[in-house]
């Protein structure tokens, strides 16, 4: 067999982002394991921590083979397993189907960032384990009705080309607005049922941060995430669409924090960029300016309070730095 290549720069790097988003995800999975009183979302749990825990192994022997230091990522001393339950309600579940949503689309840019035959095999495979494990969780929840189906519509009898222009506007000369179409809906409808999630997630940590910084800062992302919220319902209800009902599971009374605040804001940090891509590509597929306007301006808000939270991170030494582009251990 012949010698095998390097690990690339770009391999590298998304094998080191896929190290810190796992061993978060396992910490999260073990609290929820550990507190879950359905039996059936405590199996489906127990599935996903089985089918990660070897490929984060997996990711460490990529790092030690090529020499290079593992990254800490986090770890046991993130997570407390005694600490009662800070969420009810199916709650688990849905995070955990969210944290899927953003694997699928991590291990897809991944993937096109990979050349070596093995770490192309690596992020196949994740993408394979995440797939099933995302539909599991929507069964579940669908279930148990905890998630709102998407609203149903007549079936289009023709198909039809844009030939005025008008479409783009958000009102025509009459001041008429045409309703939104099927694509522009769906990124709305997506926006709102991960931000409902996403803003009792933030509200638990808000309940239990340690550092008065953090719980500052997740306090204001609560703020954020009803704001968001609000917007993208109100252009909904304007064209007499309502808004998916979501439960978004319960906060209980705990203050005792399941987490460190490094995975907190971590995990607070994906989230958030989360927002960014799926707002970036409802801007980008929807035809109707005042849509795209307004969808902008929401990322615009969250992107500012990204970078807010990368600076608490700093602040406090919680921010792992990635490779660098060394430029004295480039390869000629």
């Amino acid at each position: 067999m012949g010698k095998k290549r390097k690990l690339s720069s770009t391999e590298l790097g998304a094998l080191w982002m896929t190290f810190q988003k796992k061993t978060m995800i396992l910490r999260i999975l073990e609290y929820f394991i550990e507190t879950a009183e359905d039996k059936k979302a405590k199996k489906i749990m127990e599935g996903l921590w089985k089918g990660l825990y070897p490929k984060v192994e997996e990711i460490k022997q990529f790092f030690q083979e090529e020499g290079a230091a593992v990254p800490i990522g986090f770890t046991s001393s993130d997570v407390n397993l005694h600490a009662p339950k800070l969420y009810d309600n199916g709650f688990d579940i849905m995070l955990c189907r969210i944290l899927k949503e953003i694997s699928m689309g991590l291990y897809t840019l991944h993937l096109t960032m990979a050349y070596r035959e093995d770490v192309i095999k690596l992020y196949r495979e994740l993408s394979v384990l995440t797939q099933n494990y995302y539909e599991q969780f929507t069964n579940y929840l669908m279930e148990e009705d905890m998630l709102s189906a998407p609203n149903f519509i007549n079936m289009p009898k023709t198909a039809d080309y844009i030939t005025d222009k008008a479409y783009l506007k958000g009102t025509n000369i009459l001041g008429q607005k045409r309703k939104l179409n099927t694509i522009e809906y769906g990124y709305i409808y997506h926006g709102i049922e991960t931000n409902i999630v996403g803003m009792q997630m933030i509200t638990g940590f808000a309940q239990c941060a340690k550092n008065p910084d953090v719980k500052k800062y997740f306090l204001k992302g609560k703020d954020l995430s009803k704001s968001i919220l609000s917007e993208m319902g109100n252009i909904l209800i304007n064209d007499d669409i309502y808004a998916p009902a979501t439960p978004g599971g319960n906060i209980t009374s705990s203050t005792e924090s399941p987490f460190s605040d490094k995975l907190m804001m971590f995990c607070t940090y994906l989230m958030c960029n989360f927002s960014l891509g799926g707002q970036s590509f409802g801007a980008g597929f929807s035809l109707r300016n005042d849509v795209n306007l307004q969808l902008a301006l929401l990322a615009k808000d969250v992107y500012a309070y990204t970078r807010e939270g990368v600076i608490v991170m700093i602040d406090h030494g919680w921010l792992e730095e990635p490779p660098g582009m060394n430029r004295d251990q480039l390869s000629k």
